[in-house]
């Protein structure tokens, strides 16, 4: 399984580098395409797992004036 992230920057918020170091200390690697950021799983992911990968990209973005959107596949 991949969780892919997608990133909606504000200019008066953080810097792209800012937040791609943050995110890629949690395991994101950037990509290119549809998406900005894929972590992948290795294998199978529970729910719980997802939901607990989520709740840590809102901690580590929460005050840098972004907007994200995560597709687990």
């Amino acid at each position: 399984m991949e969780t892919y992230l997608r990133v909606t920057f504000d200019s008066e918020g953080a810097s792209p580098s800012e937040i791609a170091g943050r995110l890629k200390s949690i395991g994101f690697v950037p990509t290119q395409g549809n998406y900005d950021f894929v972590f992948d799983w290795a294998g199978n992911a529970t729910h719980d797992q997802v939901l607990d990968l989520s709740d840590e990209v809102t901690r580590r973005l929460r005050g840098y004036r972004v907007l994200f959107e995560i597709e687990t596949v």
